[in-house]
């Protein structure tokens, strides 16, 4: 077939050169992550980061056929088939995404995780196409036995996190999110049937985990895109509230109401079919209208959305004082005319946390000139240490503005 290549901002010309990747390019399923925002809210900050869930599939999808290169130069036996389904499943890794990524998916389906729908809208596409993504299936559920593809796909230094740092510092202009994601992709290994990195990358992988840490606190963390990711919570919960108290002018498109007056706890063909019919679009029509509700909490939410009006947002490592959120919800309350509970709605509290390398199973081990293997925190004089296995939380404190 003649290869389609994309002009893609970051990396330049991508190339799909496969029939069967093509297909899974073209899928609806596929098409629709051009509909879903990869970094939800971050664009009220880095006006910027209004780049989707495709381009930073597409951009996983070309760090993953590099790394694919890189590899069989080094005689690492990997077929065209296994070739091909690791593409494959790299491409879909996010399908499972809904509106607004991870701002709302505790929310909307608080019993499943995106990678499970991803899954099930993967095995979906397979029965459509008679079995073609089994193999790609096998690779991303981690049961093939060559388990460094998954490790491509799914570990602590993978092309996911290459590609979303890497998107994420250009699309924002945060260079502190910039790697050497090239560097790391050359210096890819296999030992002993899993991935490692040759001893030269040591730097360029601390490097990696830094920006990670440093992009978490500057950018995904950070205290306004966290108010207002938190205040599209906020309108979903009222909203349900007021569906649940018969509200008549909660105006809803089918996939919104299927997932806003049923409690999903698990995926059937009806869940997944208005999931695949739902993304930011049908958020941003409901937020307008609800923009005009005569509830003046869901009103208020919205309209801030809308025009950018957000709540207040402070962070801290130790809890908030209970007597002054008390208070501040007592004044927000008589402010606006509202119930104290209705208040919870302004004014609430909660944690926010990070780790940066998480021990375990997929630690990111160094394979040295001598042959020995080193976890990159046992490393000599590493600047990665095992305090940073230690997650960090900070304490944020979201409240309405009052003008005096």
């Amino acid at each position: 077939m003649k290869p389609k290549i994309i002009n893609d901002p970051v990396y330049g010309f991508i190339s799909i050169d496969d029939a069967l990747i093509l297909t899974v390019f073209n899928h609806p399923s596929f098409q629709r992550l051009r509909r879903v925002h990869q970094m939800a809210l971050a664009q009220f900050v880095y006006p910027g980061a209004v780049h989707t869930r495709l381009h930073h599939s597409l951009g996983a999808y070309h760090l993953i056929c590099c790394a694919i290169e890189e590899l069989r130069k080094k005689d690492v036996a990997i077929t065209n088939d296994e070739a091909i389904a690791t593409k494959i499943a790299i491409l879909l890794h996010d399908v499972g995404h809904g509106p607004f990524s991870h701002a709302l998916e505790q929310v909307l389906m608080p019993y499943m995780h995106h990678e499970a729908v991803s899954l099930s809208i993967m095995q979906q596409i397979n029965l459509e196409l008679n079995g073609a993504l089994t193999l790609a299936i096998s690779i991303f559920t981690n049961t093939y036995h060559k388990h460094f593809l998954h490790q491509l796909i799914s570990s602590q230094i993978d092309v996911d996190r290459m590609d979303y740092l890497t998107r994420d510092s250009f699309f924002t202009g945060v260079n502190e999110g910039v790697i050497g994601y090239d560097r790391i992709l050359k210096m890819l290994t296999v030992h002993n049937g899993s991935m490692v990195l040759e001893e030269k990358a040591i730097y360029s992988a601390e490097k990696f985990l830094i920006a990670r840490r440093q992009m978490y606190w500057q950018v995904y963390l950070h205290k306004t895109v966290l108010a207002s990711e938190k205040m599209l919570v906020k309108i979903i919960e009222r909203v349900r509230l007021l569906l649940q108290q018969k509200d008549e002018q909660i105006t809803l498109s089918p996939a919104l109401a299927f997932f806003l007056t049923k409690e999903v706890n698990h995926l059937t063909a009806e869940s997944l079919e208005h999931f695949l019919a739902l993304d930011d679009y049908d958020v941003y029509a409901a937020i307008k209208q609800w923009s005009k509700h005569t509830d003046i909490v869901l009103s208020t939410l919205c309209k801030g959305i809308l025009e950018r009006k957000l709540l207040k947002c402070k962070l801290q490592i130790t809890p908030f004082n209970q007597m002054e959120i008390a208070e501040r919800k007592n004044k927000v309350a008589a402010h606006l005319g509202i119930s104290l509970s209705d208040a919870n709605y302004l004014v609430f509290t909660g944690e926010a946390i990070n780790t940066t390398y998480q021990l375990g199973n997929e630690q990111i081990n160094i394979l040295f000139k001598d042959g020995t293997i080193k976890d990159i925190t046992n490393i000599d004089n590493p600047l990665i240490s095992n305090t940073l296995s230690i997650p960090v939380k900070k304490f944020y404190l979201c409240q309405l503005a009052i003008n005096p």
